[in-house]
């Protein structure tokens, strides 16, 4: 298995290739908000008790919490199309099966197949990477990632639509055929990427942050219903904490982790991954108000009386601003950086929660604020990716993005639970139905407010960013010229044997101090091989190919942009390979 060492990418893609990778985002959203319209419904539908029913929502939140990280790291391993196909593949039977039933447990069945299509994302950005030329990457990156936020604003309103003119079940067959859909355009279009972590697959660290991750993210979303005080919630909250704390002492000592933890501790990864659990709070929030305000009856003296399609298209340009973003978004962070578009971000996710709390009153200022925040939104989920691109290895681009996006989804989560229970406590009781109050929705807005601040301290914090993934050239000699300075810093030279004739595909690895693999390459067919380091220090390279036995060589960089120079010379005698 082989590694493609530098962050450039590994072979030409079509253009088609970025807007099926979008659709494939596209899709994974669509099954977030599938069931928006027919929330409240679910329990009659279904024959059970209301927090019966929530579990509906509940397992796909899980299942792709816990899939994401690990169909990363399998995309690194194994291939990022394949596991891609898998991902939506698993998705597809999942809606089929919901869609053939009315039953709970099959209906839960079902959904919990369905959250596999979440790591689609993270898995789109690595393909991205390894495969687009560096002026392309920036406005593609920023395009997938911005997905989520599309297909959710673009599918609210059609399953509204469906909803309200077809059986329920129909919301399903239709996504089970996007989802075919994009798995045949996926197959026709988007080519594998030859780039490959080593090491093999991590089975007890994915068992134990799946485990971790359920008794986190379960008393998130049934804490109130359980109570937040309860032994159950109480419980499984520090019985997570004691589990991932274990799972990160056993990462810690695993040759090939399923999450570098020691990656993730870097401050460009650590303070990404928290801002991105900010946006995540400050994104939800508006999808859980606006459609509630826009629908409540207008005798109540606020509410804005539109039917359930209506509101779904008033709340649509939220997703349809973030589409719009993504190629704003690259001409901003190829001059400024994505540290600065991510910041930018959430001053106008700051501005449309604070101006938000007084356009409440008419339904177009609901659709003003959705631009605005749209705006903000695509911004700062555009940066996000080329920041962790930017601060990890090729290597690990699947399983550092799809941490990256499970830190959102917690984000998400959080704000679920906490502004679920917000409108909760401030409901009003007409008719022994709760009906969300005034206060309720602009105490929401508050609190989305507070955490874009929060997001912006942790933003504050990044060091500055590597902007290479958003450079751009006039011509291709420009291209060609800057793939070439990158390679500068590091090591360089040829395999040779014993009598000095140049040796083709010897497998060079790059080694640190601590043991660690800190790249890997392929010698060329005349024995030349290139290895960028990360740091300055001590390293070791070792040399291996079949009929030769193997080779370390010791060498130290001063971390300049220097390349130094050196040769390996293979032992002569041979070697069973």
């Amino acid at each position: 298995m082989t590694h493609t060492p530098t962050d450039q990418p590994t072979r030409r893609a079509s253009g088609a290739v970025v807007p099926v990778l979008a659709f494939a985002g596209i899709v994974v959203a669509v099954m977030q908000t599938l069931l928006v319209p027919v929330i409240k419904d679910l329990p009659q539908l279904l024959d059970t008790a209301p927090a019966n029913a929530t579990w509906v929502l509940t397992s796909t939140l899980l299942s792709g919490a816990v899939a994401t990280p690990i169909m990363g790291r399998l995309g690194d391993l194994y291939g990022k199309r394949r596991m891609l196909i898998l991902s939506l593949a698993v998705m597809v039977v999942g809606a089929l099966v919901s869609a053939l039933t009315s039953d709970l447990l099959t209906m839960i069945a079902g959904r919990t197949l369905q959250g596999f299509a979440m790591g689609a994302i993270p898995l789109g950005i690595g393909l991205m990477r390894d495969m687009l030329p560096r002026e392309k990457l920036g406005s593609a990156m920023a395009l997938m990632s911005s997905s989520i936020g599309v297909g959710g604003g673009l599918a609210l309103p059609l399953a509204a639509l469906i909803a309200q003119h077809a059986d329920w079940h129909a919301l399903f067959y239709g996504a089970a055929g996007i989802g075919a859909l994009a798995i045949a355009l996926t197959l026709l279009v988007v080519p594998e990427s030859p780039a490959r972590a080593e090491g093999t697959f991590d089975v007890l660290g994915a068992i134990g942050l799946s485990i971790g991750l359920v008794l986190f993210l379960l008393p998130i979303t049934k804490g109130s219903d359980w109570g937040w005080t309860s032994g159950t919630t109480l419980g499984l909250f520090a019985a997570s904490a004691v589990v991932l704390l274990l799972w990160g002492v056993m990462e810690l000592r695993v040759k090939a982790p399923l999450v570098d933890l020691r990656t993730t501790a870097r401050p460009a990864v650590l303070f990404t991954n928290l801002a991105s659990i900010m946006v995540g709070v400050s994104f939800y929030v508006v999808s859980l108000v606006l459609p509630q305000l826009l629908q409540l009856p207008k005798a109540t003296g606020y509410g804005l009386g539109q039917s359930m399609v209506v509101a779904g298209l008033l709340v649509a340009p939220l997703g349809l601003t973030m589409m719009v973003t993504a190629p704003v978004y690259a001409r901003l962070s190829a001059k400024y950086g994505p540290k600065f578009t991510l910041i930018l971000g959430m001053l106008i996710i700051a501005i449309g929660y604070g101006a938000g709390l007084g356009l409440m009153s008419a339904a177009w200022q609901s659709l003003v604020i959705a631009v605005v925040l749209g705006a903000g939104i695509g911004l700062a989920y555009s940066s996000l990716p080329a920041l962790i691109v930017g601060a990890v290895p090729a290597s690990e681009t699947g399983a550092a993005n799809g941490l990256n996006t499970l830190m959102r989804s917690i984000g998400t989560s959080v704000s679920s639970a906490v502004i679920g229970m917000v409108l909760a406590n401030t409901a009003n009781n007409v008719g022994g139905v709760a009906v969300p109050t005034m206060h309720g929705f602009r105490v929401s807005f508050l609190i989305a407010t507070g955490a874009v601040a929060v997001g912006l301290l942790m933003a504050l914090f990044l060091p500055k960013p590597n902007r290479a993934p958003q450079l751009r050239a006039s011509s291709e000699e420009e291209t060609n010229l800057e793939r070439a300075e990158t390679v500068l810093r590091g090591f360089q030279g040829r395999v040779l044997d014993a009598s000095g004739a140049p040796v083709p595909r010897a497998k060079v690895t790059l080694i640190d101090r601590r043991g660690r693999q800190a790249g890997a390459t392929l010698s060329g067919d005349d024995g030349t091989y290139v290895l960028t380091v990360p740091a300055q220090g001590a390293y070791v390279l070792a040399a291996r190919a079949i009929g030769h036995g193997p080779l370390a060589s010791s060498a130290t960089h001063a971390g300049d942009d220097r390349a130094i120079e050196l040769d390996l010379a293979l032992p002569g005698e041979t070697v069973t390979a």
